[in-house]
C-alpha cells in the first residue's frame, strides 16, 4: 500500500463505469488493502466504487459489505449501501 492516498484512491476508483467488465478480485484486493482507515477521502472512494458497482451487481456489493462490515468506515458503508 502507497503512502500517497491520492493514488490509493485512483487505484480504487480507476474501474469506476466498467459496469460487468468490473474485476471483482482486483476490486475487492484494492478496497482489502485500504480498510480501517480514517482518510476521509479513501472512505468516500471506497463508497463511491461499491455503489457504482451495486448498479450492476447489488448481490457482490451486498455480501462484501456484510463481509467486511467491521473494518468499513460507516461512510463506505452508507455510501455503498446507497442502491441495495
Amino acid at each position: 500500500m502507497d503512502d500517497n492516498i491520492w493514488l490509493r484512491r485512483v487505484a480504487i476508483d480507476h474501474q469506476l463505469g466498467f459496469k460487468e467488465k468490473t474485476d471483482t478480485g482486483l476490486l475487492a484486493e484494492i478496497i482489502k488493502n485500504n480498510l480501517n482507515q480514517k482518510e476521509f477521502f479513501i472512505n468516500k472512494a471506497i463508497g463511491w466504487s461499491l455503489r457504482d458497482f451495486s448498479k450492476t451487481n447489488p448481490d457482490w456489493v451486498r455480501t462484501f459489505i456484510y463481509a467486511h462490515k467491521d473494518d468499513l468506515s460507516n461512510l463506505s458503508i452508507r455510501e455503498g449501501s446507497k442502491y441495495v
